[in-house]
């Protein structure tokens, strides 16, 4: 076998079935949803909110709190998100794609902010040691929440901060040994890229934008 694939599932040699099963609904499940995003599909939440439910349980079992957090907050937006999508006025989707505005930009790195400071104190409340890969994922939790905030509101700038994260998150899931998670992620930022190519080409093609 190649020494990528060796890479990715030797951390699986010694793992439990039901575990190695889980991941795999999670991998499928999370890839289903950003491609539904990507097409501005409602189902990118029922999908999303599979796959994050199941990581926080998995996470939690792994003692990676910044994770495991992160995955919660997921869970609690996509039922935000999913709400706001849906709603309409007659047949027309309230919800369309647009830009942040400099209100929700501040809103944003508030979001980030305080995702981070309380992803921080649950490591001290819980009495683990912070390590460099835990700064890590505390900075992308923060990416992430607001990343989603962001994309339950339709705004574009939610696909640069899911590339950005996505990136980091590569190499830090390989390195914890969740060898599928991490080519998950790599799946991941690759569809960012062509979700934020996508949308930015429907809102330059929205009537609001053509108007301006």
């Amino acid at each position: 076998m190649s020494p990528i694939f060796d890479f990715f599932l030797d951390a699986y040699r010694g793992k439990e079935t039901y575990i190695v099963i889980l991941e795999a609904i999670v991998f499928v499940s999370g890839i289903l949803s950003v491609w539904f995003a990507k097409h501005e599909n409602i189902w990118v939440y029922p999908t999303g909110l599979l796959a994050t439910v199941i990581t926080v349980y998995l996470f939690l079992r792994d003692g990676l709190l910044g994770d495991m957090m992160m995955n919660f907050y997921w869970s609690a937006m996509s039922i935000y998100g999913w709400w706001n999508w849906s709603r309409k006025k007659g047949n027309r989707t309230i919800v369309k794609i647009s830009r942040t505005t400099a209100r929700e930009k501040w809103i944003g790195l508030g979001l980030f902010l305080a995702t981070m400071g309380f992803n921080y104190l649950v490591y001290r409340f819980f009495g683990y040691e912070i390590l460099t890969s835990n700064y890590i994922d505390i900075f992308t939790s923060g990416l992430f929440f607001t990343a989603m905030w962001y994309m339950a509101l339709k705004k574009l700038e939610n696909w640069t901060l899911w590339i950005i994260a996505d990136v980091i998150t590569v190499p830090l899931y390989a390195y914890r040994g969740w060898g599928m998670l991490s080519f998950q992620y790599l799946i991941f930022t690759v569809l960012a890229i062509q979700a934020y190519a996508a949308w930015k080409r429907s809102l330059s093609n929205s009537p609001q934008t053509l108007l301006r």
